[in-house]
């Protein structure tokens, strides 16, 4: 069903949990045994008709991952169909599709298409067959151009590129060479991660074993620097830390909502969701997902509602990852407080370090503190309200 656009429509998210191989560096949950495939989209659709604490109006529908482009065009169809069927959609929203180079083709893009997918995220993470080894990436640059080429011939005229850099061995010229191929493309929209080392995944554990050192922080901040200045001299927005579009109206619209403090609810194995106080999760297995979904049964594993305190330090860390910034009057209203009186020494303190910009009721980073984000928010933290 269709309504009218409200102000702050909520977004929907659905985790596909299956993977050709599993990435070393990824935490995010999937699995390789694709056997439960048909069970799993079973259950998927059926939870959907469970869950009974919806949103009232939604924009976005985003489908990851995992490797989402591992379904058939006819099950993702039927996916996005059931969303539509249950839930309030805007009229125009924004679908969005996760897929890896190596599990898609020229059919299965217009297959995607043609289910009214209409915003397409590559993960393309690099275009050196070095780094996508040292990856663990199943791809090679070769396929990785061709995937973009083949996106775009099937009509997706909102396409967007996953980049990381921080790789071992990578330099200022290497990470450039990946930004100029991408720019070969004209994406509307350019995600460039920090290759981070999350604890228990494989490539953290060759770490800790001494198979390769990291990054320096220092070198890494430099090329963040660097990724900022050539895509902003290229046309793109930096709108948030890691992300890039070319026009405001090519933003990852349901990303922005995790930022914003907006509501979303996801559905599948790991999915979270959150409705504007409470947080909750699915279990991660995808074997005790379909069995709880079975019985009739939500997968929720647990829930946590946030404390005011908490849900205050969650909002500045999350409004400050965007380029605007924190809307301060729009923070005293939600929070009732005083930003600028409550956090006036912090705000001092990196205002002087020239860490923030305070300007026209907005609290935003500049690209030094942008660097520090972490330690500012713990800053922020330590403030009693």
């Amino acid at each position: 069903m269709t309504i009218a656009i409200e102000p702050n429509p909520a977004g929907i998210y659905i985790h596909i949990p299956f993977c050709v191989n599993k990435c070393p560096y990824c935490d995010f949950y999937s699995i390789t045994d694709h056997s439960l495939k048909k069970e799993f989209v079973k259950a998927l659709l059926l939870e959907m008709s469970l869950y009974k604490s919806v949103p009232p109006v939604s924009d976005t529908i985003y489908i990851g991952g995992g490797t989402p482009s591992v379904l058939k065009s006819k099950d993702i169809g039927q996916i996005i169909e059931t969303v539509f069927n249950l839930f309030k959609i805007t009229p125009d929203p924004e679908i969005t599709i996760e897929v890896n180079p190596k599990t898609i083709s020229p059919g299965s893009l217009k297959g995607f298409k043609q289910t009214g997918i209409n915003r397409i995220n590559i993960g393309v993470q690099s275009f050196s067959d070095d780094n996508l080894k040292f990856l663990g990436r199943i791809h090679s640059s070769i396929e990785a151009k061709e995937a973009i080429s083949w996106a775009k011939n099937a009509g997706f005229e909102n396409l967007g590129i996953d980049l990381i850099y921080g790789i071992p061995g990578q330099t200022e010229k290497s990470w450039l060479l990946d930004l100029k191929t991408a720019m070969q493309f004209e994406p509307d929209h350019i995600s460039c991660y920090t290759l981070t080392y999350e604890p228990k995944t494989p490539i953290y554990n060759h770490m800790k074993s001494g198979f390769f050192s990291p990054m320096p922080d220092y070198l890494a901040g430099s090329l963040f620097e660097l990724t900022s200045d050539f895509l902003e001299n290229c046309g793109y927005i930096h709108y948030e830390i890691s992300n890039f579009s070319r026009s405001i109206d090519k933003k990852s619209r349901h990303n922005t909502k995790y930022w914003s403090d907006v509501p979303y609810i996801g559905f599948g194995p790991s999915a979270h969701s959150f409705d504007g106080r409470q947080r909750s999760w699915n279990v991660r297995s995808v074997k005790d997902y379909i069995k709880n979904i079975e019985s009739g049964l939500l997968a929720t594993e647990e829930k946590e509602v946030l404390s005011k305190e908490q849900h205050i330090i969650e909002a500045i860390l999350l409004g400050l990852r965007k380029k605007e910034g924190i809307n301060i009057s729009n923070f005293n209203m939600k929070f009732e407080i005083n930003f600028k009186e409550v956090f006036k020494e912090t705000i001092s303190d990196l205002r002087e370090k020239k860490l923030i910009i305070l300007i026209n009721e907005q609290c935003r980073l500049t690209k030094k503190g942008t660097l520090l984000l972490d330690s500012i928010c713990a800053m922020f933290a330590l403030n009693e309200f």
